[in-house]
């Protein structure tokens, strides 16, 4: 059945779309030797465009948890509601793994962690925090995670992977967390990294915070008797005002690292969540001529089309980037590479070609979408 507009939280479907474009273009370019700086993840400290796409995916995740449970809790007993997320979080953490496993399903060295992985997890982490405790618990629960995570990181020592010593050392495999995951993954981490993992079990914790962000931000949605263009100017208030605090935690304490999802990464990325969906949330909801709305909506349905069904469409980027890199048309020649080189061999910069081959991924992948969004085809999870 088609779900009508006025069904969904068209800003938030639209948000959703701009990550999942996103999250295309940046993980399907033609060369990964070539890439524009913005459309590639900060070597270690510090972040770029790129360094934002997942904590969106986080911060969207619990905005629509809160909206979920809402919903659905006038019908469902709180037990009920938690059994039905935690299903959800451990199918997602499912398709990850076996994500990983795809083609060759080698269990002794497949990689455990991962994006859907951590998307599961922590999803099934929030969903009691969710359901249980008010915003003034959420927003302790938030601060106490990252105050938890930051001591850790900062007074406990560890040895690294060659058996030297380190206390507050954040490079990369000395942390705590790198440590963490030796000891329990040993074998299956990142293969490019081997002693660490961006996705690790120890930056799970400062990864809820993030999602508990979303929780607060759907809660202040849900607020009754507030005027919905006061609602998305206290979104960009709250989102400079996160962008000031990742400034000061970045100087004063742990420094912005996606890799291990610092506070200061927690504030700098809610911060710019805050600010791009209130930009939607203005233009799709809360702005008041109804005209202007009507018109952002066409404008802006691609992302829509494509926030119907994000979960799906990155599960199913995946899959199909593997299979380009593993379908060979010649003997030594992928069919990603056969499809790349009419580009390569433009009069262009590098980096120039190796981005359109990924901008004609996104624009494959919203055929999908648009097809899938005409016959009205949602996939749940």
């Amino acid at each position: 059945m088609r779900v009508t507009a006025g069904a969904r939280l068209l800003s938030l479907d639209a948000f959703r779309g701009f990550a999942i474009a996103a999250m295309l273009l940046v993980n399907n370019p033609g060369d990964w030797s070539a890439l524009y700086a913005p459309l590639a993840h900060a070597a270690w400290h510090g972040s770029t465009f790129t360094d934002w796409i997942f904590p969106f995916f986080v911060f969207i995740s619990g905005i629509s948890m809160s909206f979920s449970l809402a919903r659905r809790g006038r019908v469902d007993d709180r037990g009920a509601l938690l059994r039905h997320a935690w299903r959800r979080g451990a199918t997602i953490i499912l398709i990850g793994l076996l994500l990983n496993l795809f083609p060759f399903f080698h269990f002794e060295t497949v990689r455990l962690p991962g994006v859907l992985q951590r998307l599961g997890l922590i999803t099934i982490l929030a969903a009691p925090i969710a359901l249980w405790c008010g915003w003034r618990a959420q927003l302790a629960v938030f601060i106490g995670l990252l105050l938890v995570y930051g001591l850790i990181q900062s007074c406990v020592s560890v040895p690294d992977a060659q058996g030297v010593w380190h206390r507050g050392s954040l490079e990369p495999g000395e942390d705590v967390g790198a440590w963490l995951d030796r000891a329990l993954l040993g074998g299956h981490l990142w293969a490019k990294s081997r002693t660490w993992d961006p996705e690790g079990l120890l930056s799970t914790l400062p990864a809820v915070a993030s999602q508990i962000a979303g929780l607060l931000a759907g809660r202040w949605l849900a607020r009754r008797g507030r005027d919905p263009a006061e609602k998305a100017m206290w979104f960009m208030v709250a989102g400079l005002a996160c962008l000031w605090a990742a400034q000061v935690l970045d100087a004063w304490t742990l420094p912005i690292n996606k890799n291990l999802w610092t506070p200061a990464f927690v504030f700098l990325t809610t911060g710019w969540g805050c600010l791009v969906f209130g930009v939607f949330y203005w233009l799709l909801d809360a702005a008041p001529l109804p005209r202007m709305r009507d018109a952002m909506a066409r404008r802006l349905r691609p992302l829509v089309v494509f926030g119907m069904n994000a979960l799906f469409l990155f599960a199913l980027s995946g899959l199909v980037a593997r299979l380009l890199g593993l379908i060979h048309v010649a003997e030594g020649v992928s069919l990603k590479a056969w499809l790349f080189a009419p580009l390569r061999a433009l009069p262009v910069d590098p980096r120039f070609a190796s981005l359109l081959f990924a901008a004609g991924f996104v624009a494959v992948f919203y055929g999908i979408a648009w097809a899938m969004w005409r016959r009205g085809w949602i996939v749940k999870v």
